[in-house]
């Protein structure tokens, strides 16, 4: 369901739209105002906003008129509250406009009453996600209000009095995302940190003014005897990151420099500036719409129509993969070609499911892997949301590979042989081949983020892997996740699974093959295809078992 405002998605059964806070279903969004010092003010009766005694909100500052504004509250029948202008000398502002009349408050608006600021927020229980929290860089040095700053001489590896440095985004999920909900992002290396609410609470004390002797102590007011070891591994994790002021991160200076392979294996990558606003006017240029509840049917319909033309026409023996009137090499051609069309699309999809959500895109561009070019677009800002909408988000770029595949195949369908038909069979070809490409579960792409956010088990991939090799290895130990176990049975699997479909359907081509080259180049080249196929499950099932032969021996 879509916002009537802006477009964006909105959660089942919410009250308000969370992207513009308008109101949804006759119901009004309860709104707090925030003070300066973080006190909250519930907007539940007429409130009167000024310096007079007698304010609802009393403001000390020489700025604020005695009577300076006043708020309505909403009449219950789905208008919110208003604020206006009670006659004030230096003016009331909303969001940057200078208010002139009754003007409706929204949740995430800011008001200015001469030079004091508040915010406006909705009003939110302890198990509801927050408002993402932005501190640009060099926005968060704390000057005293008399005299120099306090730029002692570090004590420790993290200084006197341990502060945050600004350029950080500090999220609250939703309480459904388990104990480390809190999802904090560097904004200039893009790295994250998961916190648990307790952590959140240690997180807010590093503001700079309190020493590190006065952080122990509120820790282990707060959290018993065990407050300070949870204060020093908090303050380990941040320091390695980076998120500290004068604390060099120490995880990048870890990482082996690459090797001569590995060089060569590293993408390059070149972005491109403005891309955010590129999605955003996408989106509401028209792209909305196709996540509109006809759009999405229309979307579903063309997958799945679209695999049973394509299974019809492979059981028909209609086109061969990579030959195209013919020819492989121009059957090749199309098929890179379109694979990297289909993949700038997949990409945004992403960017698009992105913006239906009310998230910019910050960054995306080309990158080349050897002599391999192909789109990418970062959608780290998914970890923002909760866990519904991040599997959403990467369920995006294979859903727009079935729908173009799914097109192709009806378009492909319904032609009648030739060279145009031929050309979109390749088409449909490459759009399933990277469907299920991404889908898969056990490479790093969207089926394994997927998989990972519904499972709840991060880094599943690699500690999967390590059991697995372990287990192998015959050196099983006591607390082994049967999840873990299972997911790897099932990687195992899966590739041997593919791998045997992939032969099967290159021996149902073979005959087509042997007419464009001689038998002995086509076997030559289906038998290194077939062998490079299963070198993942010999990687990951060989090393463990020589080691396990050498223990025994």
């Amino acid at each position: 369901m879509l916002c009537a405002s802006c477009r964006r998605q909105i959660e089942r059964g919410a009250s308000y739209c969370g992207s513009c806070g308008s109101p949804l279903r006759g119901a009004s969004a309860p709104l707090e105002l925030v003070l300066d010092d973080a006190t909250r003010v519930p907007v539940v009766t007429e409130m009167t906003l000024g310096r007079a005694p007698g304010s609802s909100v009393v403001l000390d500052d020489p700025t604020v008129s005695r009577v300076h504004a006043r708020i309505h509250a909403g009449n219950g029948n789905g208008d919110g509250p208003v604020i206006e202008d009670a006659g004030s000398s230096h003016g009331t502002w909303l969001d940057g406009v200078r208010v002139t009349g009754p003007m409706p408050l929204h949740d995430g608006a800011k008001l200015r009453l001469g030079q004091q600021e508040l915010g406006v927020e909705r009003r939110r229980d302890a198990a509801e996600a927050g408002r993402t929290i932005v501190v640009r860089p060099g926005a968060s040095l704390v000057v005293p209000a008399a005299g120099a700053p306090d730029m002692a001489a570090q004590a420790t590896q993290f200084g006197m009095r341990p502060r945050v440095r600004s350029g950080y985004a500090l999220k609250r999920l939703d309480a459904t995302e388990g104990n480390r909900r809190w999802v904090l992002k560097d904004l200039r290396s893009e790295r994250f940190l998961r916190l648990s609410d307790n952590d959140a609470q240690l997180f807010e004390l590093l503001d700079g003014r309190r020493s590190l002797v006065d952080l122990i102590g509120e820790a282990e007011r707060r959290f018993g005897a065990r407050g300070s070891a949870r204060l020093a591994r908090l303050l380990g994790d941040l320091g390695d990151r980076g998120f500290l002021a004068g604390v060099a991160g120490t995880e990048s200076s870890l990482e082996p420099p690459p090797s001569g392979l590995r060089r060569l294996l590293q993408p390059r990558e070149k972005s491109f500036a403005g891309v955010g606003r590129w999605f955003e006017r996408l989106y509401r240029g028209g792209a909305w719409l196709l996540f509109t509840r006809p759009g999405l049917a229309l979307i579903a319909a063309l997958g799945v129509l679209g695999v049973a033309a394509f299974v019809y026409l492979v059981a028909g023996r209609y086109g061969t993969p990579f030959v195209v009137a013919q020819k492989i090499g121009l059957g090749g051609l199309v098929f890179l070609l379109g694979r990297f069309a289909l993949a700038a699309v997949h990409e945004t999809a992403h960017g698009l499911t992105m913006a239906s959500f009310g998230r910019q895109i910050h960054k995306a561009g080309l990158k080349l892997l050897v002599v391999f070019p192909y789109a990418y677009v970062d959608t780290s800002e998914a970890w923002f949301e909760p866990r519904r909408r991040r599997i959403a988000i990467s369920a995006a770029g294979p859903v727009s590979d079935f729908a173009l595949a799914g097109l192709f195949s009806l378009l492909c369908f319904a032609l009648e042989p030739g060279t145009v038909r031929d050309i979109l069979f390749q088409l449909a070809f490459a759009g399933y081949v990277g469907a299920f490409f991404n889908l898969n579960p056990f490479i790093e792409r969207d089926g394994y983020h997927m998989l990972v956010d519904a499972l709840g088990e991060p880094g599943l991939r690699r500690r999967a892997r390590e059991q697995f090799a372990r287990r192998l290895s015959g050196k099983r130990v006591e607390g082994d996740s049967p999840v873990l176990a299972r997911y790897s049975v099932f990687g195992l699997g899966w590739s041997v699974l593919a791998a045997v479909f992939a032969i099967a359907l290159s021996l149902r081509y073979k005959s087509v093959l042997d007419a464009l080259a001689p038998s002995w180049i086509v076997w030559t080249v289906m038998a290194t295809v077939w062998l490079a196929l299963f070198i993942p499950v010999l990687v990951v099932i060989a090393r463990p078992l020589l080691e396990r032969a050498r223990g025994e021996a």
